[in-house]
């Protein structure tokens, strides 16, 4: 019966969702980009956690954490992986 049921629960639930990884932002990297004054850009595709946004989107370093960037898109601020474009965390 045990068998059942972990086999059940393997095919329910994709890999992808149980080995999801979270990102610990340092408090000054959201500050930072809470603070920019960077013009909007307009995407018409969903901004979502993990999906890469595309070349025409430019994204901005953060002095001294060289892991994130940055980016205001659809009047949102959202922290990036500079090296893989993914989205890390939508801030607003």
């Amino acid at each position: 019966m045990k068998k059942i049921v972990l086999i059940c629960a393997a095919l329910m639930f994709p890999a992808s969702a149980i080995a999801q990884t979270t990102v610990v932002l340092p408090g000054e990297v959201r500050t930072y980009v809470l603070e920019q004054k960077t013009p909007s850009v307009t995407f018409e595709g969903e901004l979502v956690v993990g999906q890469p946004l595309p070349e025409t989107v430019e994204i901005h370093t953060i002095p001294d954490q060289p892991d994130f960037a940055y980016a205001i898109v659809n009047e949102k601020r959202v922290i990036i992986n500079p090296k893989t474009r993914a989205v890390v965390e939508v801030v607003q």
